[in-house]
């Protein structure tokens, strides 16, 4: 087995831990960085018959650079220096890069017929663009949150806000992912508005700046709004119709599922207080079959199988949902869902679970 990864990344040393546990060799490790200066390291390495697991690139920062600037340059715009810690930086480049690096990928799997891959690099790039994945769902009937499409710029999302007639969206970077960005937006009949997300605005010698952060911030004037908006637009931005999730205590939650072969496996309620329940946020996990009467149960496989059937080619995904009075809405698809340390379906982890699978 092959991993094109981040050696010592944390899902390296869950999937090796995995193959020990199945009395398997370890996995050979090929970086991402290595592999985007030497492409031919790859056909090198599955010389004989193999399974490719593709993991995310976001692990190295040095791989990152490497894919915004060929984004860069296949936009043909001016190189990027490397963003610092937690910016969001010139996203729609990096995606450039990214599918372009997939593509690669791609051709050299289909010169390789002896190989397999766990995820196909064209399914993996399409779920990566939040946009065309959410509409590639709707179109295999898979329930979504209704979509107001592509938010060009502040004054844009108003004009959107009044033709759909509503006053509370979800702003998502459309090659963002782990809540980067999000905005939860709502204004009142008054005029008063209010934006909370996870990208802090830094302005510095007249340029604005998106920081990542695990602490939510909350902007209620006009102009921070608009700026926030128009920030996010620049790397591209879209907007779906707000979706309540259901309550727990003081707090709320959705739930992750991952689905192994096409079937769902692994879910966990992701529960917090926060607009934004990713668990990476210091939101608290919580046993979803605890939370969900039968009906529930029964709407969230439903769509976990629907979802997993529009990606016929991908063996392991992440699909989050809110189930609310026996209906699912799938909110996101990712096709880098698994990394759920501890979470165990039938007695495996979801790294256990894939491999037996494979």
């Amino acid at each position: 087995m092959l991993l094109l990864a981040t050696a010592g990344s944390k899902r390296v040393r869950l999937m090796q831990a995995a193959r020990a546990q199945l009395r398997l060799p370890p996995a050979q490790v090929l970086e991402w960085r290595d592999w985007l200066a030497q492409p031919d390291l790859l056909p090198a390495s599955l010389r004989h018959p193999s399974l490719l697991k593709i993991e995310p690139p976001g692990d190295d920062p040095a791989a990152h650079l490497l894919l915004l600037q060929a984004g860069c340059r296949l936009l043909e715009r001016p190189l990027v220096a490397a963003p610092a810690h937690g910016e969001l930086l010139s996203m729609d480049a990096w995606f450039a890069g990214f599918t372009a690096a997939m593509t690669t990928l791609a051709t050299q799997l289909a010169e390789l017929p002896q190989s397999r891959v766990f995820n196909a690099p064209a399914e993996i790039s399409l779920m990566t663009d939040k946009l065309a994945c959410q509409r590639h769902l709707a179109a295999h009937g898979v329930p979504i949150p209704a979509l107001l499409g592509a938010v060009e710029s502040y004054e844009h999302l108003q004009s959107l806000l009044h033709a759909h007639d509503i006053d509370r969206v979800y702003l998502k970077p459309r090659y963002g992912s782990s809540a980067s960005g999000v905005v939860a937006f709502r204004r009142n009949k008054a005029g008063q508005q209010q934006a909370t997300t996870s990208a802090a605005l830094h302005r510095t010698e007249g340029i604005t700046r998106l920081m990542n952060s695990k602490r939510m911030a909350r902007y209620e004037s006009e102009h921070d709004i608009a700026a926030l908006v128009d920030a996010l637009a620049t790397q591209q931005l879209y907007a779906e119709a707000w979706l309540n999730k259901p309550r727990c205590g003081d707090s709320h939650y959705d739930l992750r599922v991952v689905t192994v072969a096409g079937k769902p496996a692994h879910r966990v309620a992701r529960i917090g207080k926060q607009m934004m329940t990713n668990l990476h946020l210091d939101n608290r996990r919580g046993d979803a079959a605890g939370l969900l009467n039968a009906a529930d149960l029964a709407a969230l496989e439903a769509a976990s199988a629907q979802a997993a059937r529009a990606f016929p080619h991908s063996h392991v995904t992440g699909y989050d949902l809110v189930v609310r009075q026996g209906q699912a809405h799938v909110l996101e698809a990712n096709a880098f869902g698994d990394l759920l340390p501890g979470l165990l379906w039938q007695g495996n982890d979801t790294y256990t679970a894939q491999l037996a699978h494979a």
